[in-house]
């Protein structure tokens, strides 16, 4: 399920010194001392965090940043002050964090933070804290120690889990890598990177959401829609309570249908509509395993048998994570039906082709129509009412 409420932006790498005029005596205008002296504590900080010198690290203030990130296997952590007032002896500085994540971003993570600082007797600067800045998502270390895991596709780092929980999540993605490959192709980093919070509330508090909107919801996958070749990559942030509810075969249909939501991320623009991203990733994810429509589309299939066969392909409001259970599940099977059907009968290289060809349009209007006529040959009354009889025939 792809999370397209968060967005990962690039950011500056280099560190800046910020120098804020103020009014002085006489008119004349001085800078504050104070901000470029907090950035500078800021990039000795960050300079520690990235040479593994606890004692350096320790030098700056806290120790708890390093101790929860020393498993992390960073390229880059920058600081940039972008704002500062004063409380009292302490400062709070505002600032923008920028961060890479070795052998895998392309761009830096960025995300806005809040720090304390104190100041010592002889009169240098401390972090005291390092949080969230207000409206800012949670980073996994705010969270507690950073566990990692290293497969042969993937990255696997957790919160409160043991080696063996993240080793199990690295042996799914490792197998996800390559199946999506198989069907979507190799032009994408064939590299996931798995978040697995201690519970529910750090999945939403990743996100920055609340958890009743995630609550039976296994994963998403965070990223931008249609993002450039260099930018961060893409972080499947897994639910654990949910997660440990399913079965083999459905932990691994989440992590392949979540791996591919970072295959075909590039291709998945605003045209793209939520029954073609999410049906697609569900048939990858299904492809391969033993499941039947009526084993794979509970849901729908209740309904279809009680007569109540949808009247048109599911919209995007029908994948609200906050709203009715049973009709998100419909919604999720009968986009899976719709990339069914085209894979049976138009060919999977068919299928693959239209998946493109609706991202490249543009603009959400006409990309279906468009994409219909070009790769399938025929128009979205025609393929509504093909997949009406579809579900008909393979869930009765």
């Amino acid at each position: 399920m792809a999370g397209r409420r968060q967005r990962w932006r690039s950011g500056a790498v280099a560190l800046c010194l910020l120098l804020v005029p103020l009014a002085g005596c006489g008119g004349r205008t001085t800078a504050d001392p104070a901000r470029a002296e907090v950035q500078q504590v800021l990039d000795r900080r960050a300079a520690a965090l990235l040479g593994h010198d606890e004692t350096a690290y320790a030098e700056t203030g806290t120790r708890t940043g390093y101790t929860r990130l020393r498993a992390v296997p960073l390229a880059s952590w920058t600081y940039r002050v972008t704002g500062l007032r004063r409380t009292g002896a302490d400062v709070t500085a505002e600032a923008r964090l920028s961060y890479r994540v070795r052998g895998h971003d392309r761009a830096p993570v960025t995300t806005d933070r809040t720090l304390v600082l104190g100041r010592t007797a002889d009169g240098r600067w401390y972090v005291d804290s390092d949080r969230p800045a207000t409206r800012a998502a949670q980073q996994l270390w705010d969270q507690g120690a950073v566990s990692a895991v290293t497969g042969a596709h993937s990255l696997v780092l957790g919160v409160g889990q043991s080696a063996q929980t993240l080793n199990a999540y690295a042996r799914l993605a490792d197998r996800a890598v390559p199946a999506v490959s198989g069907a979507w192709g190799t032009d994408w980093t064939r590299q996931v990177v798995v978040l697995v919070p201690r519970s529910l509330d750090g999945m939403a508090g990743l996100l920055g959401s609340p958890a009743s909107a995630y609550r039976g919801i296994a994963a998403v996958t965070t990223g931008e829609a249609g993002g450039p070749a260099r930018a961060p990559a893409d972080r499947i942030v897994v639910n654990p309570e949910a997660f440990a509810l399913l079965g083999d075969t459905g932990k691994q249909v989440v992590l392949t249908h979540e791996t591919t939501h970072v295959a075909t991320r590039a291709h998945t623009t605003p045209a793209t509509p939520l029954w073609l991203s999410e049906g697609y990733a569900d048939w990858i994810g299904y492809r391969g395993t033993e499941r039947t429509p009526v084993q794979a589309a509970p849901e729908l299939s209740r309904a279809v048998r009680a007569g109540r066969v949808p009247a048109d392909l599911p919209a995007d409001g029908d994948f609200g994570f906050a709203g009715d259970p049973a009709r998100l599940a419909r919604a999720y099977e009968g986009g899976w039906l719709a990339g069914r059907m085209i894979a049976e009968h138009w060919g999977e290289d068919r299928l693959d082709a239209f998946y493109r060809a609706v991202g490249a349009h543009g603009q959400r209007a006409g990309a279906v129509e468009d994409a219909l006529h070009r790769e399938l040959g025929t128009t979205l009354p025609d393929f509504t009412d093909r997949w009406r009889a579809y579900l008909r025939s393979r869930l009765t």
